[in-house]
């Protein structure tokens, strides 16, 4: 009976850690993923420091875009989902077009195996604000196999702010608002442009 008692517990603290490591699911169908899996940029950081190199932890967005918002060293790499085409203009919007990385999912192929890891582990993906690029990246994996892949729901940069001086500005959770590490230094190890990829 006593063995009962504690095993009945520690499937409660289980279960209530396992609740408190996860963000809510999105209500937008455009940032949710088959998985499920979701996580606030404090609640990525804790599961990289928990899992180590046992998780593979990939910022999402364009080189360029990272040198100018900055950059943090607990990611693994570099892999960019989509980049900025400079010779085609965006039909709706007032920017430059962005298109996707044809060889986005080979890459973080590649990218667990040199970690000595597969499918089967954790994935994380980190783009500017959480969702218009992490979960279509994180959707492109799942036809692939990958069956552990986490959406970071407020991304590097957070929010914008809708109101009061500050307005417009991406000060709204995130990583960079979160205290976590980051800074404007880039690690060039860890980058898209090498030719590893």
């Amino acid at each position: 009976m006593k063995n009962k008692m504690l095993m009945i517990t520690a499937i409660v603290v289980m279960s209530i850690n396992a609740i408190a490591m996860a963000a809510p699911k999105p209500s937008d169908p455009e940032r949710q993923t088959p998985w499920d899996l979701y996580v606030d940029s404090k609640e990525a950081y804790d599961l990289k420091m928990k899992l180590g190199d046992k998780a593979l932890f990939i910022d999402v967005r364009e080189p360029a875009e990272i040198m100018f918002t900055g950059f943090t060293d607990v990611v693994d790499v570099n892999i960019p989902f989509m980049f900025v085409n400079i010779k085609k203009w965006h039909p709706k919007k007032p920017v430059l077009l962005m298109e996707k990385n044809p060889d986005f999912a080979r890459d973080i192929e590649k990218a667990l195996i040199k970690k000595g890891l597969s499918k089967n582990d954790a994935v994380l993906i980190m783009c500017r604000s959480g969702g218009t690029r992490g979960a279509p990246a994180a959707n492109m994996l799942f036809d692939k196999g990958f069956k552990k892949v986490y959406v970071v729901t407020d991304g590097f940069e957070g929010g914008v702010v809708k109101e009061g001086d500050k307005k417009g500005w991406r000060l709204k959770n995130g990583w960079k608002n979160s205290g976590l590490p980051w800074s404007y230094k880039l690690n060039k190890e860890k980058m898209y442009y090498k030719s590893s990829f």
